[in-house]
């Protein structure tokens, strides 16, 4: 059976204590992040063949919001609203991950693949 969605994203939405060493997605935007998602998504029309899903700790804390994008397994990190729109039209729509938003690991697989 082939996977049901032909991209997944996972938005971090980890809250963690307030003054936590670690900082948290959640107090960096995490939910307008991942709403913008969705509300994208569905503005495009991929609704049903993409989805936007709130994730537990994804443990990469020191990225600010950490966004997962599946199957490829590409990691975004930072991500605020207004990059969005270019993750959507880039990296969804287009299979092109935007560079400059990947996490300096998910570069380094994507270029050794």
């Amino acid at each position: 059976m082939p996977p049901p969605y032909k991209r997944h994203v996972f938005v971090c939405t980890n809250r963690r204590p307030e003054g936590n060493p670690k900082g948290c997605c959640a107090s960096k935007g995490a939910e307008e992040v991942r709403a913008a998602f969705k509300e994208e998504m569905d503005k495009r029309g991929l609704k049903g063949g993409m989805r936007a899903n709130a994730a537990g700790c994804l443990d990469t804390c020191a990225f600010g919001v950490a966004v997962v994008v599946y199957p490829e397994g590409t990691w975004y990190g930072g991500v605020k609203v207004e990059d969005v729109p270019e993750i959507v039209d880039q990296h969804l729509v287009n299979g092109r991950p935007v560079e400059r938003l990947m996490m300096p690991f998910s570069r380094k697989e994507k270029a050794g693949s």
